[in-house]
């Protein structure tokens, strides 16, 4: 009885804080979707003086051009959002599938093994500096493409070096005595042990999706001025942080918070143990 009740009072605790991080993690997701419906003004009129400080009108003051700050943030982060999650879905959705079979395929686990080295060496900005030289014009779709081919064999790595355990337990020696397929093998029996793994990975290729776009708005590779776009939000309005900080400032929060929200989230939703690992380190 004594052994039962501390688990037990323990599992609303981990529940509301599960539901409170959801809910703040959900407040730069609804900022994005519904924040160009309600920003005072358009993106692209100025409304009072260059780096004018918060008031007359402008809440977090003005740009570098005089726009609102605040209604630029609003309409900021939509497709910085779409991309990270674009990223972090494709990354994890394929190094998943290619993990999990490459435990049971020896030689395509060698071949992601090479793959991921030379992808670790690569630094991720000179790879998107050069996937956008190959592709003019590719703009945002561009960076996407980059952060999704350089991520996937590191990811795959994670995966498969968490699998590589559950292609000796017995249940996975007894389906190939079976006969069964390698796609049935890795989709079900080893794919429904790796949920931890696969949670965590999903939340942190989200937020170094966030990292290495942001980064390239940050140096002009994907949107382009006018566009309203956090990270380039603050490039254009590092020259007047003295005179309005809150035109770098907002846009920075944004990111941040984005990032760590997510990112706690995805923790909380992970299993205890994994909690109590990432804890413990």
């Amino acid at each position: 009885m004594t052994a039962v009740l501390p688990l037990a009072a323990r599992r609303p605790s981990r529940r509301v804080k599960t539901t409170a991080l959801v809910l703040i993690a959900a407040l730069p997701l609804l900022l994005a979707v519904a924040g160009p419906l309600v920003a005072p003004h358009a993106i692209d009129t100025p409304v009072t003086a260059p780096f004018a400080t918060p008031g007359d009108g402008a809440l977090l003051g003005g740009d570098q051009l005089g726009r609102d700050v605040l209604s630029r943030v609003l309409h900021g982060g939509t497709l910085l959002i779409a991309g990270a999650l674009l990223v972090a879905v494709v990354t994890t959705l394929a190094a998943t599938l290619i993990g999990c079979i490459a435990v049971l395929r020896p030689g395509l686990g060698r071949a992601v093994e090479r793959s991921a080295d030379v992808a670790i060496l690569l630094p991720p900005l000179l790879g998107i500096m050069l996937i956008a030289l190959a592709w003019p014009g590719g703009g945002r779709w561009a960076v996407v493409a980059a952060a999704i081919i350089l991520g996937v064999p590191y990811a795959v790595r994670v995966v498969a070096a968490a699998a590589s355990p559950l292609a000796t337990a017995g249940y996975v020696e007894a389906a190939l005595g079976r006969g069964e397929p390698t796609p049935y093998i890795a989709l079900r029996e080893i794919l429904p042990n790796l949920r931890a793994t696969v949670l965590t990975l999903f939340g942190l290729r989200f937020v170094e999706a966030v990292y290495v776009i942001s980064m390239a708005g940050f140096l002009q590779i994907g949107p382009q001025p006018p566009a309203s776009d956090w990270s380039l939000m603050v490039r254009e309005n590092a020259s007047g942080i003295l005179l309005n900080p809150w035109a770098v400032i907002a846009p920075s929060l944004a990111i941040a918070l984005l990032a760590i929200a997510v990112n706690l989230v995805t923790l909380c939703l992970a299993p205890d143990t994994t909690a109590k690992a990432v804890t413990r380190s």
